[in-house]
């Protein structure tokens, strides 16, 4: 061992990636509905159809570490009950048809617009959290605190 040569360690060097400013919100919010990075508009957001990449393949912005949680399926929610409830009322009370006509219509037609709209509105979520500034930090836990010295 003794003839090996001493290895060291070097940081390392490479420039870090460009800072992008952050875009208007809307900007961001359409960037997302669109699968693009909010920051710099190039990269994607989803690495599946509901799992977000871990960081921008263009600017490096930390996309995986952003919690839209419960936020999108709300959302989804609110928006397809005010496109489709209206005409369910509206074909209810001028036909009044059976009961399994309206679940055979109505079910099947609410599942594939609320699956068609949870990715363009998560997206939208992410976009607004980049916009607002939330980096995904906020859910790690403090640091501890140092110990004490003894006190003997």
């Amino acid at each position: 061992m003794a003839d090996e040569p001493l290895q060291t360690w070097a940081p390392d060097r490479a420039e870090p990636p460009p800072q992008y400013p952050l875009p208007p919100f809307w900007t961001a919010v359409g960037r997302g509905v669109r699968n693009r990075c909010p920051v710099c508009g190039e990269g994607r957001v989803f690495r599946t159809f509901l799992g977000l990449v871990p960081e921008c393949t263009h600017c490096g912005t930390p996309l995986g570490r952003l919690r839209p949680d419960d936020a999108a399926p709300y959302f989804v929610i609110l928006i397809a009950g005010h496109l489709l409830l209206p005409p369910v009322f509206w074909v209810e009370r001028h036909y009044m048809p059976p009961m399994w006509l309206h679940m055979a219509v109505w079910l099947p037609l609410f599942t594939v617009v609320l699956t068609l709209l949870l990715r363009p509105v998560k997206g939208a979520v992410v976009g607004l959290l980049c916009r607002l500034g939330f980096t995904g930090d906020e859910h790690q836990p403090a640091p501890l605190p140092p110990p004490m010295a003894d006190r003997s």
